[in-house]
């Protein structure tokens, strides 16, 4: 006999599901790309450069609307707190490294949660890399 799933159970399965695929794509983009290879907002995609990050996002929100929709607060909240703009590069970083950045990783679950509560905490505990918190 099987048992119900939890709500937490549940999302905490789904959340697995999203670093796995998440993980998964970036791994894909991490393969050297060709000259063949094009982006539909900058035309080609040479060998070493970094996605576009409109498209990124644009493909992120593809696969998982809550991770897109928390990448975007965390891009802003680093640009408003840090003054800085992340590469996607370093948000693909972000996602990846260590299971993903704790902040970002709980922007992502709150956006699935749909709490407005816990992305302003979350905000508030974003740490500026080179020390230029605003």
């Amino acid at each position: 006999m099987s048992r119900p799933l939890s709500v937490a159970r549940l999302i905490r399965f789904t959340l697995r599901v999203v670093i796995a695929i998440l993980a998964s794509l970036i791994a894909l983009w991490s393969v050297s790309t060709t000259h063949a290879q094009t982006s539909p907002a900058h035309g080609p995609i040479r060998a070493g450069d970094d996605m576009p990050m409109l498209d990124f996002l644009a493909l992120l929100h593809q696969i998982a609307p809550a991770a897109a929709e928390g990448a975007k607060i965390y891009l802003g909240a680093v640009h408003l707190r840090c003054g800085r703009t992340l590469s996607t590069l370093e948000l693909r970083q972000a996602l990846a490294h260590d299971g993903g950045e704790p902040v970002l990783m709980g922007l992502i679950r709150a956006s699935q949660q749909q709490d407005a509560a816990a992305r302003v905490q979350l905000v508030r505990q974003i740490h500026c890399p080179t020390g230029g918190e605003r």
